[in-house]
């Protein structure tokens, strides 16, 4: 995995949050390339710092990022600074290729809570809490990260996908999950993001519709755009990294 600790990052006074992102299909091949995915390929650096030096400004011209939606972003950004957080991108695999995929995220699922997370901890000065400690992924990763979050939502206070690569007769069974951990676990953020032309935007919106039948708790976004890496570099990552920044400021405790 890597492990991302941002230099504007005051960690002398307070643990920061921990984010844990998981990658998509194109990475699983190689070891080495999903653990940099999100950093070499979906532009979590960039968008970081562009975060945090707003204002947000347009870097590619397919308009995946809207006038009217810049400008949301920066007023938001002028009322409430982007804080920040420490990101851990460990390699995912392609577990539906595991001769059983069931064990496979099991395994996986073990890895990321026991393994992943407690040596996140141990290289930063990160929180301890669950509420300050997030799931991500995107696409096969957000397949993976809903499953990892089923199995072990001791480990985390929120969970969010982008473009999750589910199929749509999946939604209501996901969404069913989510909410059984809720109520046994009590609350957990719920983030779903998507596009206007990602293949998976069924799946995505379906989901959000269960989890709202079901009165469980979470954002969702649609933002104009294909299902590939330029989508991610200009906004998708950018949109991931702003909600949960929201989410790590709600959960923080009081500064003493």
């Amino acid at each position: 995995m890597t492990l991302s600790i941002p230099r504007g990052l005051d960690l002398t006074k307070a643990p920061a949050p921990l984010l844990v992102l998981l990658h998509g299909l194109g990475e699983t091949g190689d070891e080495r390339m999903g653990a940099y995915a999100w950093l070499e390929r979906y532009g979590l650096a960039t968008a970081y710092a562009r975060l945090c030096r707003p204002p947000v400004l347009r870097t590619s011209k397919r308009l995946d990022f809207t006038d009217e939606h810049l400008r949301a972003v920066n007023e938001e950004l002028t009322r409430a600074p982007f804080r920040g957080f420490v990101i851990a991108c460990p390699y995912t695999p392609n577990v539906n290729k595991a001769a059983n995929p069931k064990a496979a995220l099991d395994g996986y699922a073990r890895w990321i809570a026991e393994v992943v997370v407690p040596r996140a901890r141990r290289e930063a000065h990160v929180a301890t809490d669950v509420a300050r400690t997030a799931l991500d992924g995107c696409s096969l990763g957000g397949y993976v990260a809903l499953e990892v979050f089923s199995r072990r939502p001791d480990a985390f206070g929120a969970i969010g996908v982008v473009q999750t690569a589910i199929g749509e007769h999946r939604a209501a069974g996901y969404a069913d999950r989510l909410a059984s951990i809720l109520t046994a676990h009590g609350a957990r953020g719920v983030h779903v993001e998507t596009s206007t032309a990602d293949p998976f935007r069924a799946a995505n919106v379906a989901l959000s519709a269960e989890l709202t039948k079901r009165k469980v708790p979470h954002d969702a976004i649609v933002l104009p755009g294909p299902h590939d890496q330029p989508w991610l570099r200009e906004v998708g990552t950018l949109e991931m990294l702003r909600w949960h920044d929201r989410r790590f400021r709600s959960s923080s405790p009081p500064n003493p």
